[in-house]
């Protein structure tokens, strides 16, 4: 009873994750968790659900990691950099794990429980446009945001086609010739040009 008390205390009854009053339950944080409430998290069903794989990844619900990766709790740290290292594939959780600080012992736990890719996982990532369709060198794309180019004096404006663009060593990024300078663009902000 003591461990549920002091995390009672601690959570204040929502969830450590996204702040939700429901369903909350104590969570081990492994790997090596000694039972402990520094080794704990309280989390609701979806939350915790989500966290073992029981449930459908809801990306719009991690949104809550914007708040929660700042925890000063190192267990709530640990579980949010867990969470955002497996929606990496998000534009915005890879810019907040970016920004996150996370001292030398609380990053090696987060790191001691994510599991290392396979073998099979070295294959390269493909670049994938606004609408998850795949792109390759010699493809058209549409722009679907402003973007300001730094250095070119210019913004290239949203519904300008780039013909002939070329892939780059970055998944993420693509090159391609606006007005005439060849320039690096984000895949995130292109549109597949039919």
């Amino acid at each position: 009873m003591l461990l549920e008390s002091t995390l009672a205390q601690r959570c204040g009854s929502v969830c450590e994750l996204c702040g939700s009053s429901e369903s909350l339950e104590g969570f081990a944080v492994g790997p090596n968790s000694d039972g402990s409430a520094e080794r704990s998290v309280v989390l609701c069903a979806k939350c915790r659900a989500e966290i073992e794989g029981s449930g459908e990844l809801d990306v719009t619900h991690w949104r809550c990691l914007n708040e929660s990766i700042w925890s000063t709790v190192p267990a709530v740290q640990v579980t949010a950099w867990r969470m955002l290292k497996r929606l990496t594939g998000e534009t915005w959780a890879q810019d907040l794990l970016e920004t996150v600080y996370l001292d030398e012992e609380t990053l090696q736990w987060a790191q001691s429980g994510v599991t290392a890719p396979a073998e099979d996982d070295d294959k390269p990532v493909a670049t994938v446009d606004s609408n998850g369709n795949v792109l390759q060198t010699g493809d058209s794309v549409t722009l679907i945001k402003d973007l300001v180019v730094k250095g070119g004096g210019f913004t290239a404006k949203r519904g300008t086609l780039v013909k002939n663009i070329q892939l780059t060593s970055n998944p993420k990024h693509v090159e391609g010739k606006v007005n005439g300078t060849v320039i690096v663009l984000v895949a995130a902000y292109l549109k597949k040009a039919n």
